[in-house]
Formats: C-alpha cells, sequence, structure tokens
C-alpha cells in the first residue's frame, strides 16, 4: 500500500463531472507488416497481459481515507480484470477522419472509473476511409488519470508497452503478482491521525531546509526588476467548461520540425511545437475578429523528474 503524493491527490480531488482530470493520448496502427499481415484484439491483450508488471498504475486502485481526512492510497487491485481495461470498438460508416475525432471525443469525456485502476484502453478498428492511412489500419485511445502519472511517466509507460523493432527482446518475466486487500476502516482512521500529527514537523523540516537559499536567490535579485503580469485578457476560451470535448489532430514531420530548432540557438523542439500553438492561437482570434491588445496568459508544465525518479509512477512537475 502506497500513499499519493500531495500533488497527485490534488488531482483527485479537482475531478468533477464537467472537468475530468485524466489525460490520454490516439495511436494510429499499421497492422500490415505484422505477422501474417494481421493484429488481432486477442493479441493485443496478451500483450499487455505480458507487460502489466512494467508500470505499477496498470493494477492499482484507489482507496479513499474516510471524510478525507487524509490522502488516498494505492493498493494492488485484487479483483483486477484486463478485459474491463481494454475495449474493442469499430467507427460507425462511413469510418472516416471526421468518425474517429468525434469517437475519440466522445470517448475522451467519460469519467474513469474512480473504484478501479484509473486507466482505459479502446482498440478501435474500421479506419479504412481515413485519408493517407493502409488499409487495416486501426487506432487505440488510451485514458490515465493525471494522479498516476506526468508526462514524462506517461512516455515512459507507453515505451513499456511498445517495442520498436519485430525482433525487439521480450521483457523479463514478472515475479509472482500478489494483489492486496483493502485496509479496513479502522487502520485507515488510524493511519491518517499518525499522518496528521506528523505533519506539522514535516513541514517546518521542509521549510527549514528551503529558507536559506530563498533567502539567498531574493537577495541575489534585489537589483532586479521583475516584471509583473497584469489583468488577463477575455477570449471566448474563459467560459465555464462543459462536460463535452471536441478532438482534433494534425500531423507533422518530425525532420521539419528538427530543421525548425536549428534555426534558433539553444531552441528544443518542445519550443517549436510552443511555437505553433501559439500561431495558430492568434491566427484563430485574428480569424475571428476577437485578437485582445493584451497578451495571452498560458500555463505550461515543466518535469521536475530527476534521474533517481526514472521510472516512478505519479507527479514531478512545475510550472511556468
Amino acid at each position: 500500500m502506497e500513499q499519493l503524493s500531495g500533488l497527485d491527490a490534488t488531482f483527485i480531488n479537482m475531478e468533477t463531472r464537467s472537468a475530468p482530470t485524466h489525460v490520454g493520448g490516439l495511436a494510429i496502427y499499421d497492422q500490415s507488416t505484422a505477422p501474417e499481415g494481421r493484429v488481432t484484439f486477442k493479441g493485443i491483450l496478451a500483450n499487455l497481459e505480458s507487460r502489466l508488471h512494467l508500470a505499477r498504475c496498470f493494477r492499482q486502485k484507489l482507496v479513499r481515507v474516510p471524510l478525507g481526512f487524509d490522502h488516498p492510497y494505492w493498493i494492488e487491485d485484487p479483483d483486477f480484470d484486463l478485459e474491463f481495461h481494454v475495449r474493442h470498438i469499430a467507427l460507425p460508416k462511413p469510418g472516416d477522419w471526421r468518425q474517429l475525432c468525434i469517437q475519440a471525443a466522445r470517448l475522451h469525456a467519460r469519467p474513469l472509473d474512480l473504484d478501479k485502476p484509473l486507466w482505459e484502453m479502446y482498440v478501435i478498428e474500421g479506419l479504412d476511409q481515413v485519408e493517407g492511412l493502409p488499409v487495416g489500419s486501426f487506432a487505440i485511445l488510451t485514458k490515465i488519470h493525471h494522479a498516476a502519472i506526468d508526462g514524462v511517466s506517461g512516455v515512459e509507460m507507453t515505451a513499456a508497452i511498445h517495442d520498436l523493432t519485430p525482433d525487439a527482446t521480450p521483457p523479463k518475466p514478472e515475479r509472482p503478482w500478489v494483489p492486496e486487500s483493502e485496509p479496513t476502516l479502522l487502520e485507515l482512521a488510524l493511519r491518517s491521525t499518525v499522518n496528521n500529527i506528523r505533519q506539522p514537523i514535516r513541514f517546518a523540516r521542509i521549510l527549514s531546509e528551503a529558507a536559506p537559499p530563498a533567502i539567498r536567490a531574493l537577495l541575489q535579485q534585489r537589483d532586479e526588476t521583475i516584471e509583473k503580469s497584469g489583468p488577463v485578457p477575455r477570449t471566448r476560451f474563459n467560459g465555464r467548461v462543459s462536460p463535452h470535448r471536441v478532438f482534433e489532430g494534425r500531423s507533422f514531420s518530425l525532420a521539419d520540425v528538427k530543421q525548425i530548432r536549428k534555426s534558433v540557438d539553444g531552441a528544443t523542439v518542445n519550443d517549436v511545437i510552443l511555437a505553433v500553438c501559439g500561431g495558430a492561437l492568434r491566427k484563430y482570434l485574428e480569424r475571428h475578429n476577437e485578437l485582445p491588445r493584451e497578451t495571452l496568459s498560458a500555463f505550461a508544465p515543466i518535469s521536475t523528474r530527476t534521474e533517481a525518479q526514472k521510472g516512478q509512477a505519479g507527479n514531478q512537475v512545475s510550472g511556468m
């Protein structure tokens, strides 16, 4: 049994019906290079089952503390059922890109079941009318709760269930998996009591460790002017969020993105993508005659994951 960090628990506590806090992705696969030119749903299940031990979040579920007196815990789900999480569907006619986007939006809009391991995967067939895709291609839509992963751990999880070559070495078999029984209410109450007693002591220690560097940083910046952010301009995006979602996507050549990156010293691939998003947003607002005079404010997550934290689930992020 492992307790969620304060940041991970925040993603559980802030979830609402109209604003679920899971993340997701859509990947498209060409099965023509598979053995016999075909990938079966049974084969996908078998591949995932052989790799469940590579990402702990696959089989862990939440256990909440009564009355929310403490952060929830992860336990190995004694009732884990892979086929509950991996579903097989097909696009309705005509099976084109628009239908795929509509289906992805509808699936992503549904909140995850917080009483199960917090992920779902949909194998989607019927993409033969999607322009530019080989016949027989299929998609996989993945949803996973932000309490379980951040961007970096999500990439690591994706890499764990994929191979880059057909003849890649299979992952090492897992040790016998041991599910956990749910803790009793009394056990959870005792744990939360102890944690709440320790919390002020832990906070005081963290504060004492953080204070000297913070003071030094302030003294070093005493002669520097820090630009204050003004009021946030209102746009059509400053509205109440509904439970509905819209999905759309575009493909870019990674080689082109890397070439653009080289035009500015020190730039990264992420910088190029952020510039593309910012430029697209500006053009969209200009087209609707709604571009504000003030600069828009945006939030970008920044990974704080260290080498020692590589492979760990949960969130190690800050933001700017």
